[in-house]
């Protein structure tokens, strides 16, 4: 089982660090999210600088690149401290791609997307608890915070076993928005407002 765990591993971090942020700019010839906005490549600064069809085209491919490896590696039983770490390589890949000079996101779709395969009751809870937030702030990376603090708790009620694996995904992407807590508290997150398409 240890060859399957480091497999999915590895299978994990190479599938987060295909960056469909850049890759759906360039072919949407759009900038490159890294040098515009927020210059963060992922989906909201994509809605931000290239329109609301490719920002949705981000938004699927980062979280199916998160839940593919971590459902793969569920249905082939690992464990859930494992799943956890296939999770969080594929986040890791995210936010430092290999194929990008590893300058990445902050991988919240990937996290919820690694999240999701444990059952339905909680991917409803997360995307839920994320538009909810959204449309009462329009700030996304409060939605994003919100989500991930809840995120355990949500898990602890569904299934407990996966509590600690989410848990360690949740601290991973809450760290890497230490920034945009720090702008939120001082009032100084903008609010997402997209280009038309």
């Amino acid at each position: 089982m240890t060859t399957w765990i480091v497999f999915y591993i590895i299978l994990a971090y190479f599938a987060g660090a295909i960056s469909s942020a850049i890759l759906i700019c360039k072919l949407f010839n759009k900038p490159d999210p890294r040098s515009q906005g927020s210059k963060n490549p992922g989906a909201t600064n994509v809605l931000r600088v290239a329109g609301k069809l490719p920002a949705i085209l981000v938004l699927v491919f980062d979280v199916l690149k998160g839940a593919l490896p971590t459902y793969a590696a569920y249905i082939h039983g690992i464990d859930g401290w494992a799943l956890g770490i296939v999770g969080i390589c594929a986040c890791l890949g995210h936010m430092y791609p290999v194929y990008f000079k590893f300058s990445g996101g902050k991988a919240v779709a990937t996290a919820l997307g690694a999240m999701f395969p444990i059952g339905w009751p909680l991917a409803l809870s997360l995307l839920g608890t994320w538009l909810i937030v959204f449309r009462l702030s329009a700030y996304s990376s409060l939605a994003a915070i919100i989500t991930l603090l809840l995120a355990p708790v949500y898990t602890h009620f569904y299934k407990p076993e996966f509590t600690l694996a989410v848990a360690m995904l949740s601290m991973l992407i809450l760290v890497k928005h230490k920034s945009n807590i720090s702008r939120l508290i001082r009032g100084e997150e903008k609010a997402i407002k997209s280009k038309k398409d």
